[in-house]
């Protein structure tokens, strides 16, 4: 099992020379060699996922070490090492992973401008992503961590799309600056704070589960604790570093966005709760309120700005810093249950907003517009759409029976226990989100029918399946919670200062 870590990452880098060795005129067997490695991607994060034992021993599982370097300058005998392995935090992200690329696959079917290229950074991508989840030493972490971000850059940039909304436009060009100079900053913080606890550790190795073991003085980790939660906190959304988000979302194409917002914006999240809770709790104790009130506040302030946007896309991004705001909260309790709910809002989040992104893109390539306001009865011509919008709406929301309730439940709970005051906001802000989730549910698919979209069609049917295969994760946890929750409390319960 340990070598199944490995070939997580292994399967989408090794994917990236394929590509670029299959001819151009072949672009099915580009799509079709991408499904195929999507598919061992899914099914081996599912493997991982259900082979996790949440019982007995705490600590992660399936331990795999490769040595790189070791006794050199000032790296000692542990030195720099590929150490490989899953615990009950990361174990449900991979999973998330596996299912957004998996669906994303089948969403980005009928790209054609180079689509090998497209498909080989898409991978790139994605194999960074497995790589921070299932890292146990920092220097790879880190290095995984940048492979994830980079290629964002050049998908969007490329494969984008510029929007003009009248009053002013959004070039695919400046979302991707945008973002790009957004995280390389939040990248530098990051790397100021790994190289600062490499050396107050003085172990002469980044393995994470020896630094782990070090007592690191009180007064280091307040003034270090920052560089990791605003570092890692840009990538997670974290109010006010947020703004690249949106900018990024509408830019970029699909599938990008699914896995932008389902995916890479939960390394954030997990990166402070990996990184910074694990190594530094007592800083984590002593900023835990201002973590809070930012977590409150992009909570509050993208539930209120997606209620005032007419583009879906846009909607859709400010919602995800409304709900990476929940994330924030939950990690900010410092208590079992708050956290629990954190890393269970990052699956919930990912499924549901890649379900959603999904679905306006398949009606922008048909219809060419996002404007909610001129659309009207949508569900008349489209009822598949209409209902996979429902779904991934009401999750959002947080209907009981879906994916989000529970996540929101257990941090609602956390929060209360430790600042009732942020529950009542929070809950205000999910308040918010049933509005503006109804308001557009009205707007675009129920009421009188726009005879302007009589020509609509259906979902592809790569959408329809990669619609389907989210809904299924978003049901499934939303019925029967257990195996998340089992799997999440194991680990959480075994971080310094969560009590």
């Amino acid at each position: 099992m340990d070598w199944v870590l490995f070939a997580l990452i292994a399967i989408p880098l090794g994917s990236v020379p394929v590509f670029m060795l299959i001819p151009s005129r072949y672009p099915q067997l580009v799509r079709s060699f991408a499904a195929a490695s999507g598919f061992a991607m899914f099914a081996l994060s599912v493997l991982v996922f259900a082979s996790y034992e949440f019982e007995g021993e705490r600590g992660p599982r399936f331990d795999l070490q490769l040595d790189w370097l070791e006794n050199v300058a000032f790296l000692k005998e542990n030195g720099i090492t590929l150490h490989l392995a899953v615990d009950g935090i990361s174990a449900p992200l991979v999973l998330l992973t596996g299912i957004v690329i998996f669906a994303g696959v089948f969403v980005s079917w009928n790209i054609s401008y180079r689509n090998k290229d497209y498909f080989a950074l898409l991978f790139l991508l994605v194999s960074g992503v497995f790589g921070v989840f299932l890292s146990f030493d920092l220097f790879f972490l880190f290095f995984f961590y940048e492979v994830a971000v980079l290629p964002m850059y050049l998908l969007i940039a490329v494969w984008g799309a510029s929007s003009d909304f009248g009053t002013f436009k959004r070039t695919k060009e400046y979302g991707a600056m945008k973002l790009m100079l957004y995280l390389v900053a939040g990248s530098v913080l990051v790397f100021i704070a790994i190289f600062a606890t490499f050396v107050e550790a003085d172990k002469g190795t980044f393995d994470l589960t020896v630094l782990g073991s070090v007592a690191y003085d009180e007064n280091f980790q307040k003034t270090f604790f920052p560089f990791f939660m605003i570092g890692f906190g840009v990538l997670a959304g974290l109010w006010p570093f947020h703004t690249w988000s949106p900018d990024g979302h509408v830019a970029a194409p699909t599938a990008v966005s699914m896995l932008h917002a389902g995916v890479l914006m939960k390394l954030g999240a997990f990166g402070i709760l990996r990184v910074g809770m694990t190594l530094m709790p007592e800083g984590a104790e002593f900023w835990a309120p201002a973590l809070m009130t930012l977590g409150v506040t992009g909570a509050l302030y993208g539930a209120i700005s997606a209620l005032a946007q007419k583009d879906l896309k846009y909607m859709v991004g400010y919602s995800s810093v409304s709900h990476m705001g929940y994330v924030l909260m939950g990690l900010a309790t410092l208590n079992t249950i708050g956290v629990n709910g954190a890393v269970l809002q990052m699956f919930a989040h990912g499924v549901m907003t890649a379900l959603m992104f999904t679905l306006v893109g398949a009606v922008y390539d048909q219809a060419h517009v996002r404007d909610m306001t001129i659309f009207g009865g949508l569900a008349q011509k489209t009822p598949r759409l209409a209902g996979f919008f429902a779904v991934a709406g009401l999750s959002s929301l947080g209907l009981p029976g879906l994916a989000g309730f529970i996540a929101e439940f257990h941090i609602f709970v956390g929060t209360f226990k430790t600042y009732p005051w942020a529950g009542v906001l929070g809950i205000a802000a999910a308040a918010i989100t049933a509005t503006y989730i109804l308001r557009m549910l009205a707007m675009a698919f129920f009421g009188p029918f726009n005879e302007r979209w009589a020509e609509l069609k259906e979902m592809r049917r790569g959408e329809q399946f990669g619609g389907a295969l989210l809904i299924v994760f978003i049901a499934f946890m939303g019925i029967w919670p257990a195996p998340f929750i089992d799997r999440i409390a194991d680990s959480v319960r075994a971080i310094p200062g969560v009590s």
